[in-house]
C-alpha cells in the first residue's frame, strides 16, 4: 500500500453503489469478503438482493480500506455500545486502529446502496420509493408533526413526501446509533429543517427515478461534500486500485475547490 488518502476535517464521502448489471454477476469479487458476509449473500431468498448485499460490502471495504491504507479484507468491525442499554449493538464501526477516526454508514435497497464516510458520526439510508399500502400503514407511528405535514398533501405528494421523511428518519436514527429501536414519533424529520433534531445536519440526496436517499451527520455541514456513482469496476478483481486514483482525484478537487454542498 502507497498510503491512504486523509479524509478533510469536515468532509462527507458519499458513494452510490449499483447491482452489477445482468452478465457481470459473476465478475464481483467475493475474497474481499469475510466467511459472514459471504455466507449472508448467499441466504437471501432472492439472489438479486443477495447481489446488492454483496456489491455494497464490496464497496464499503474497499473505501474503508484506501482510507485506511490497508487491504480490503483486513477492514475490521465492531458494533458500538448502544445508547440505550449500553450493549453493543450500536452503530457499526471500524475495529481497526486509526487516527483520525473515521466514521462509516452503509444501505441497501433493491439493487441501489449508498455509502458515507466521514471524521464524525454518520448515518446514510436509501429505499426504493414506497408503495402506498406502505405509505398508509406507517404514517400513524410518526412523529405528530409529521403526520400533520403528510395529512396536507394529496395522495400522490403524500407518497412522494413519506419516501423522503422515512430515509431522513432511518439516516438520523443510523447516527445516533439506535436504529429504529428508538420509536419513529420521537423525532421530527418532515419537511421544515428548523424544526429537526438539534445537533445534526439532515440532508435529502438524489439518489435516482426509483429510490429516495437521505444523511445525517452530527454537527453542522460538512466543510465538503459530494455524492458519486461508485464506477462497476471498482468491485470486481483489480478494482481496488482504480478506486484510490477516483478518490485521490477526488480529494485533490476539495483541496482546491473548497466546499461543494451536497444538495439539500
Amino acid at each position: 500500500m502507497t498510503g491512504g488518502p486523509a479524509l478533510r476535517a469536515g468532509a462527507l464521502d458519499l458513494w452510490l453503489v449499483r447491482r452489477p448489471a445482468n452478465g457481470s454477476e459473476d465478475r464481483l469479487d467475493l475474497t474481499d469478503l469475510d466467511a459472514a458476509e459471504r455466507k449472508r449473500a448467499a441466504s437471501f431468498i432472492r439472489p438479486t438482493d443477495g447481489l446488492t448485499y454483496a456489491a455494497a460490502h464490496i464497496a464499503l471495504r474497499r473505501l474503508l480500506g484506501v482510507h485506511l491504507d490497508i487491504p480490503p479484507p483486513q477492514v475490521t468491525f465492531l458494533r458500538e455500545p448502544c445508547p440505550g442499554c449500553g450493549e453493543p449493538h450500536g452503530r457499526p464501526a471500524v475495529a481497526t486502529p486509526h487516527q483520525p477516526r473515521l466514521h462509516f454508514s452503509l444501505s441497501h435497497s433493491h439493487g441501489m446502496a449508498l455509502v458515507g464516510v466521514a471524521d464524525r458520526p454518520v448515518g446514510v439510508d436509501v429505499e426504493r420509493l414506497p408503495r402506498p399500502s406502505t405509505v398508509d400503514a406507517c404514517t400513524p407511528a410518526l412523529h405528530p408533526g409529521e403526520q400533520q405535514e403528510l395529512g396536507a398533501l394529496d395522495p400522490g405528494e403524500r407518497q412522494e413526501a413519506f419516501g423522503r421523511l422515512w430515509t431522513r428518519k432511518e439516516a438520523f436514527l443510523k447516527g445516533i446509533g439506535t436504529g429504529l429501536s428508538r420509536g419513529p414519533s420521537l423525532d421530527y424529520l418532515g419537511a421544515d429543517p428548523a424544526r429537526r433534531p438539534s445537533g445534526w445536519t439532515v440532508l435529502d440526496l438524489p439518489c435516482g427515478p426509483r429510490h429516495n436517499g437521505a444523511v445525517a451527520l452530527k454537527g453542522g455541514p460538512p466543510t465538503a461534500s459530494r455524492l458519486r456513482l461508485l464506477p462497476d469496476g471498482a468491485l470486481f478483481a483489480g478494482g481496488t486500485e482504480a478506486l484510490r486514483a477516483e478518490v485521490l482525484r477526488a480529494e485533490a478537487v476539495r483541496a482546491g475547490a473548497g466546499r461543494t454542498p451536497v444538495p439539500a
